[in-house]
């Protein structure tokens, strides 16, 4: 079995949000089938960690991505444990990576979540050259790049020259294996629970709002969706809207439920409200990467309505009729596409979905591939 160390820098147990699940989820099913240590901060809770060993050995400010004590604290780890191999979450520590893989001559592999910098650069941030220059340097030095989109790692190794032998595949998972059988079960319940009408189509967005391209994605449902489908005459609907960190200005969204819109806050296990969905709703036009609640939606059986920058790297060849992809902006497009689709009998989702995004066979590929 495969001795394996990954140094997660910031808190992602209990996950409350798409990068977090991704980051726990990941890990659970690496530590079922390697001996996984992870380092991390001290704000996870250890007790969710029952396939690997959580080691809170890093600060918990900012200091901690520049803390030079890791450096040794590190390297004696990995000369003791024997590891395989370390993956670094995100490149930000990448100063420490190097340094540890000098010291110790430890297999050294990167895990992406985007290509940073062009998701710094789409929100507004004026630093984002700096992280541009960092990140290529860290792909450059890195023994292997785990990408989370098929677009990244073509961008790494087109634009940036990186060895394609170095680059290996690392999506988004799910737990779901095949097609859910409760989505009546779950729809009933949500019916009793937000009151809705049997008749009514569920429409379903979910997000931290805390992130703006997720807040962005709100405001495009609210300003510029929601209106048109109010004049469709004959469609019934509610949209549900889950997600914390919604700013006060927004007031839970009290002023909306008149116009079918409903604010059910920050719900811990999302897995009903993606059984339940007719639709999901990505209007997302910034923020880079895969979007994992559009990935989960569709395990789930709901058809989702995405502009095409929400819908980048996900493979929409194995998603059949279960995503619709409308041009960016385009709301007009985007509601008629929500009314068509509710007017329509829903397919279930393709077995091949399953077969490439199942966090079993995810894990088996990079086992065989690149540890």
């Amino acid at each position: 079995m495969k001795k394996i160390l990954v140094i997660a820098p910031y808190a992602y147990l209990p996950w409350k949000s798409g990068g977090q699940k991704f980051i726990g989820q990941f890990l659970e099913y690496l530590g079922r089938k390697t001996a996984l240590t992870v380092i991390s901060v001290a704000a996870n809770d250890a007790s969710l960690a029952t396939q690997y060993k959580l080691l809170p050995l890093l600060k918990k400010g900012f200091s901690r991505y520049y803390d030079f004590s890791l450096v040794k604290k590190i390297s004696t780890l990995v000369k003791e444990e024997q590891f395989d191999a370390v993956i670094w979450e995100h490149p930000y520590l990448a100063w420490l990576a190097f340094r540890v893989c000098k010291k110790t001559g430890v297999r050294t592999l990167f895990h992406t979540h985007n290509i940073e910098y062009q998701r710094f650069k789409s929100t507004g941030r004026w630093w984002w050259p700096i992280l541009k220059w960092y990140e290529r340097r860290c792909f450059k030095k890195a023994d292997g790049i785990f990408f989370i989109t098929p677009d990244d790692k073509q961008f790494a190794i087109r634009e940036w020259k990186i060895n394609p032998a170095r680059c290996y595949d690392l999506p988004f998972g799910i737990e779901l294996g095949a097609y859910p059988a409760n989505r009546q079960s779950s729809r009933e319940a949500i019916n009793q629970l937000h009151g809705l009408l049997p008749t009514d189509k569920m429409l379903l967005f979910t997000g931290a709002f805390n992130y703006k391209p997720n807040l962005d994605a709100l405001q495009f449902i609210v300003e510029k969706i929601n209106p048109i489908l109010m004049k469709e005459a004959g469609f019934t609907y509610k949209i549900l809207v889950c997600g914390g960190d919604l700013p006060a200005e927004w007031k839970e969204l009290r002023d909306e439920l008149s116009h079918h819109i409903i604010y059910a806050g920050f719900i811990p296990r999302i897995d009903l409200y993606y059984a339940a969905a007719d639709i999901f709703l990505n209007p997302v036009l910034s923020g880079g990467g895969i979007k994992t609640k559009m990935v989960e939606a569709i395990a789930y059986g709901a058809t989702v309505i995405s502009t095409e920058t929400g819908a980048t790297g996900i493979n929409k060849a194995v998603c059949g009729s279960k995503l619709v992809l409308i041009p960016d902006g385009d709301w007009n497009a985007f509601a008629n596409a929500v009314v068509k689709s509710g007017q329509e009998n829903p397919s279930p989702t393709p077995a091949a979905y399953y077969q490439q995004y199942h966090w079993e066979a995810i894990i088996s590929d990079v086992l065989e591939k690149a540890i």
